[in-house]
């Protein structure tokens, strides 16, 4: 089978591209920068902005399978940024999939396209509809690429996406090196009980190869939107303070009502937004409700419709992770 994965030198996409690759397959990668690594290991890159009108014929012909992870991630920026990207982008991919015929397209989404602001406890995809409102222009963009994808799903052309949560492991470039920048300003948002389903990235990965083994036309999961997570749910405070005592640093101890956390957070944004302030905010409503919330789901659906299962065992995943930012 032939693979086109965009954002392929991406934390997720790089994942996915190994995987593939291991069993035998042939990758091409689409990104908006140049992979010399993904080219070393054995994939073809083309330098691309999907958002950008482009001629994708010649990249897509020969491709049998479209899984598309590329996107504007971050809690903070301007919304045509996010739009032009994940929805513009998306649908630019996605039209050009279908003309020349490619059957498969995998989507990446994020559970915060369906994220009700509070606690969200082992729910399932049928639990979760749209907001009508949302806190942070990502999860609405996430929304209205994801409502794309399902839509294309016809006879000849079979679309899922998948919604992983948390992304973590080794290399990765957000989750796990914000929190050792930011450990020593961060404080416990509400009771710090709060259970999260987190997703390790060789899990992510693999939960886009099998959800694109198993579509098809009678497939169970063509047209569907799975939440994908490791298979345990975590407390999101002890996780992460263990993760910081394993690397020498302090925990967090101090902890601040989740009231407040929104409040800072709704400052801090109209300050950013009134000045037009480089970066982001230090605190969000979003990222207040975030941390102060369980989120965690039903993994039922991609376990039943396309043999979802854990590739690698988290505590081993841990270790490897433990490993490379020891290192770094």
């Amino acid at each position: 089978m032939k693979y086109l994965v965009t954002g392929g030198g991406g934390f997720l996409g790089s994942a996915i591209v190994r995987q593939l690759l291991e069993r035998g397959d042939q990758v091409c990668v689409v990104g908006r920068s140049s992979y010399p690594h993904i080219e070393k290991i054995g994939a073809q890159c083309f330098q691309i902005d999907l958002s950008v009108q482009h001629d994708l014929r010649p990249i897509l012909e020969g491709i049998d399978v479209v899984i598309h992870t590329a996107a504007k991630a971050g809690v903070w920026g301007k919304k045509e940024e996010y739009w032009r990207i994940n929805v513009d982008g998306t649908n630019n991919l996605l039209q050009a999939s279908k003309a020349v015929g490619i059957s498969k397209f995998v989507h990446t989404s994020s559970p915060s396209a369906v994220w009700n602001g509070g606690d969200e406890i082992n729910l399932s995809e049928q639990d979760c509809p749209y907001p009508t409102t949302f806190l942070s222009h990502y999860p609405h963009s996430k929304a209205e690429a994801e409502k794309l994808v399902l839509a294309e799903n016809c006879n000849d052309f079979h679309t899922t996406a998948l919604r992983p949560h948390l992304i973590w492991g080794p290399e990765d470039p957000h989750l796990v090196p914000r929190i050792l920048e930011r450990a020593h300003r961060l404080r416990i948002v509400g009771d710090g009980t709060n259970k999260v389903g987190i997703c390790y990235v060789e899990n992510a990965a693999y939960a886009h190869i099998l959800a694109a083994d198993a579509l098809s036309q009678e497939a169970n999961n063509a047209g569907k939107a799975y939440f994908i997570t490791d298979l345990e749910p975590v407390v999101l405070w002890e996780w992460i303070n263990n993760l910081l005592v394993s690397l020498n640093k302090p925990p967090i101890t101090r902890t601040i009502p989740l009231f407040w956390a929104q409040r800072i957070g709704g400052l801090l944004e109209w300050v950013w937004n009134s000045f037009s302030l480089s970066g982001e905010p230090m605190m969000t409503r979003f990222v207040a409700r975030q941390l102060a919330s369980s989120h965690y789901y039903n993994l039922s659906g991609a376990i039943q419709d396309f043999g979802y299962k854990e590739h690698t065992l988290p505590e081993d995943g841990m270790k490897q992770t433990l490993a490379y930012f020891s290192r770094s």
